[in-house]
């Protein structure tokens, strides 16, 4: 038996609880992985609360690092004693050994660490497919970045920052205007005391933006849409204030023939070539000195649902891991 964080109904954290389970042998195309480091991300509370529902029972998660312990019919690309990471997935990665898809799983590079990988693949996979091909951003392009100390977010402004972008990132107080800008922000807006649709006028003299990523969702979004130029992208990748209520196709069109996507790390990891290609990418980037994985907070996996309420509440900058 081994232990495992699952949820048997939906609701707020005190719904998680820690559960014995029986692993088996990896089948046709499984590896059994036996986790060092998992990562905590927003999904993990949209799955949890059933804002993206899930069949209960379920496990939770959707990130970690570990050693193959095994591996089924048909799987050559990882063997037993492999340092592996995956993001994405079959939920479960809150758990101490768990069997999951072998192809969603990709070989670590010496030079960084169990715990990095587990608090970057989720997030460093996610900037990867935003700013390299939902938007492929340009040197001396200007971008407008919301929750901009966030896990994501200071991957994100490190990687734009290497590629010679100027950075806007809202922000929910000084002390992560702070830490945002010490990872490569340019100009941090505190919304709660700042408007950031008229910030982002005045830093850009008008001009406003040609992308904007949003993660916060209904708070953000119809601001957001005030921050393009016209046939500027909005790319929502989350929805961390709640999701986005209907609206009028017709307001697009009027504020200047915007688009907006809702992209997803699943559909853009969905084939093996582009998962290894984005990982390549994203562990290239910390490799070489360009991108630091912050990890500022730690977790025993028995304390996850802590770990939720920390989250939900804002308290928490940069990425978390819970340790098995």
């Amino acid at each position: 038996m081994t232990k495992a964080v699952r949820f048997h109904k939906t609701g707020g954290p005190e719904v998680l609880q820690v559960d014995d389970v029986q692993v088996g042998d990896p089948g046709d195309g499984q590896a059994r992985v036996k986790h060092t480091a998992i990562g905590l991300n927003f999904i993990d509370t949209y799955h949890r609360s059933g804002l993206y529902p899930l069949p209960l029972p379920s496990g939770i998660g959707l990130e970690a690092a570990g050693v193959v312990d095994a591996v089924g019919k048909g799987v050559t690309h990882v063997k037993p004693g492999d340092r592996v990471g995956y993001a994405g997935g079959p939920p479960g990665a809150y758990s101490e050994v768990r069997l999951i898809p072998a192809d969603r799983l990709v070989k670590v590079p010496s030079g960084i660490s169990d715990k990095e990988v587990a608090a970057m693949m989720l997030k460093g996979l996610t900037v990867q497919y935003l700013i390299r091909r939902v938007y492929r951003v340009e040197k001396g392009e200007t971008v407008l970045f919301h929750a901009a100390a966030g896990g994501v977010g200071l991957i994100a402004c490190q990687w734009l920052k290497a590629l010679g972008v100027t950075v806007i990132g809202t922000v929910g107080s000084d002390e992560k205007a702070k830490l945002a800008t010490a990872h490569g922000c340019d100009h941090a807006i505190v919304y709660t005391r700042e408007n950031f649709v008229e910030q982002v006028k005045k830093i850009t003299g008008g001009r406003k933006v040609p992308v904007v990523f949003d993660s916060v969702g209904k708070d953000t979004f119809m601001g957001s849409l005030d921050c393009l130029q016209p046939r500027g992208l909005l790319a929502l990748f989350g929805n961390g204030s709640g999701p986005v209520a209907a609206f009028d196709l017709n307001l697009l069109a009027a504020k200047g023939s915007l688009y907006v996507t809702r992209p997803s790390l699943m559909v853009y990891t969905a084939l093996r070539e582009d998962l290894e290609a984005g990982a390549k990418e994203l562990f290239d980037m910390v490799k070489s000195g360009k991108v630091k994985i912050e990890i500022n907070q730690t977790y025993k996996l028995q304390d996850a649902a802590q770990a939720h309420r920390d989250l939900e509440a804002r308290k928490t900058t940069g990425s978390t891991v819970l340790l098995p």
